[in-house]
C-alpha cells in the first residue's frame, strides 16, 4: 500500500457518488493510487456503463505503461452499487452529479444519513461556488470542492477549493493526499465562483467567441492559433512564469492599450447560445462549433484519448519542481568535485 494511505488508514476506502465521463475517471484514478472505491451510480444507466468504461480506462493505462498491473489487479477493489449505505466506512466521498443544487442536495443528504461525522464530503462541482454548497450540508466545515480535470487519471490538474466555513486544516490534508494520486494540486483557500482554471479559461472562451462573432477571425483560425501558441507552452508553465521567461514589461506595455479593448460581455454569446438551443452538445452528438459526421466524431475522442496519454508521459518529464531538482543535481556534483 502506498506510504500516504499507510499513514492515514481512515482514507482507504473513498466514495466516489456520480458515475458519468468524469466520475468513471475519478474512480479509475483512485483505484490506480491503491484506494478502495465505492461507486453510487444514482441513475440506474450508469450501473450498465461505469464498470466498462472504468475497466477500459484500466486496459488503456496498462497498455500505456502507466500501470503495471492488468485491470483485474485494480477492480477488485472496485465495488459499483445504487446504495448508499455502502459508503459508511468511507473516510472520503466525492460527489459528481450533474450541476444542479436540488439534485446535489438530495445526493448530500443520502451521503450523510451514513457515513461518520468525521468523515470528508466534496464535490467536483465546476460552477457553483463551495460556500453554497457546503450549506446544503449538515457539517459545512468538513465540505470541500476537488475540481479535477477530465481524463482525471491521466491529468496532473486538481483544485482543492475551501467554502468560507471550510476547516483549513482538512483541506490541508487533501492537499497532501492528493499528491498521493498523481497530482500537481492547488489549494484555494478562499472560495470564488468558477474557482482558479475556470476563471482564466472562460475569459479566454468569451474572447475567443467575440472575436468570431465580431468577424477577425474563424472559428479555424481560433482554434489554430491557441494550439500553436498558449498549447506550445502551457504544459511546461503557467501564465506567471510564462511572462517571466519572456519578459514582464512587454506585458505590462500591452496590457494598458489591450485591457480596454477586450470583450467584457456579461451575457452568454449568441454563437453558444444557437448551438445549445438546436440540441448541439459537441462531438458527443456530432453537432459543435465545427460539423461533424457520425465517423468524424468519434475519431475525435479517440484522438483526445490518445493525446491524453501521450501529453502526460511529456508532461511527467517537466513537473513542477524540475528546475529546483536540477538545482540539488548540480550542488550534488559540485560537493563531489570539492572532495
Amino acid at each position: 500500500m502506498n506510504k500516504a494511505l499507510r499513514n492515514r488508514n481512515d482514507v482507504t476506502s473513498i466514495g466516489v457518488v456520480g458515475l458519468g465521463l468524469m466520475g468513471c475517471s475519478i474512480a479509475t484514478c483512485l483505484l490506480i493510487a491503491g484506494h478502495k472505491v465505492i461507486a453510487v451510480a444514482p441513475i440506474p444507466a450508469d450501473l450498465l456503463l461505469a464498470k466498462k468504461r472504468i475497466t477500459a480506462h484500466l486496459k488503456r493505462s496498462f497498455k500505456e505503461k502507466l500501470v503495471k498491473k492488468l485491470p483485474g489487479h485494480y477492480l477488485k477493489n472496485l465495488l459499483i452499487t445504487e446504495d448508499y449505505t455502502a459508503l459508511k466506512d468511507c473516510r472520503l466521498v466525492i460527489e459528481c452529479t450533474i450541476e444542479n443544487m436540488d439534485i446535489k442536495k438530495s445526493v448530500y443528504k443520502k451521503i450523510e444519513d451514513v457515513i461518520s461525522p468525521d468523515a470528508l464530503m466534496t464535490s467536483n462541482t465546476s460552477a457553483i461556488p463551495i460556500s453554497l454548497l457546503q450549506e446544503q450540508t449538515t457539517r459545512p466545515g468538513r465540505f470541500f470542492g476537488l475540481h479535477w480535470a477530465e481524463p482525471s487519471h491521466t491529468t496532473r490538474f486538481l483544485e482543492i477549493i475551501c467554502g468560507n466555513k471550510s476547516d483549513i486544516k482538512k483541506g490541508e490534508y487533501l492537499y497532501k493526499l492528493s499528491h498521493n494520486w498523481g497530482k500537481e494540486p492547488t489549494l484555494v483557500r478562499k472560495d470564488i465562483r468558477g474557482f482558479i482554471t475556470n476563471r482564466i479559461m472562460y475569459a479566454a472562451y468569451r474572447e475567443a467567441i467575440s472575436l468570431v462573432e465580431n468577424g477577425y477571425a474563424t472559428i479555424e483560425d481560433v482554434d489554430r492559433a491557441c494550439r500553436n501558441n498558449a498549447g506550445y507552452w502551457m504544459t511546461l508553465v503557467g501564465v506567471f512564469r510564462w511572462m517571466d521567461l519572456t519578459g514582464v514589461p512587454a506585458y505590462h506595455t500591452v496590457m494598458k492599450d489591450l485591457f480596454p479593448t477586450l470583450n467584457n460581455g456579461t451575457k452568454v454569446p449568441k454563437l453558444i447560445d444557437d448551438i445549445v438551443k438546436k440540441g448541439g452538445r459537441g462531438v458527443a452528438n456530432a453537432h459543435g462549433f465545427y460539423k461533424y459526421t457520425a465517423e468524424e466524431a468519434k475519431l475525435w475522442e479517440e484522438t483526445f484519448t490518445d493525446f491524453s496519454y501521450d501529453i502526460r508521459a511529456l508532461a511527467l518529464k517537466y513537473p513542477e519542481n524540475i528546475v529546483k531538482k536540477k538545482i540539488e543535481a548540480r550542488k550534488k556534483l559540485k560537493a563531489k568535485k570539492s572532495i
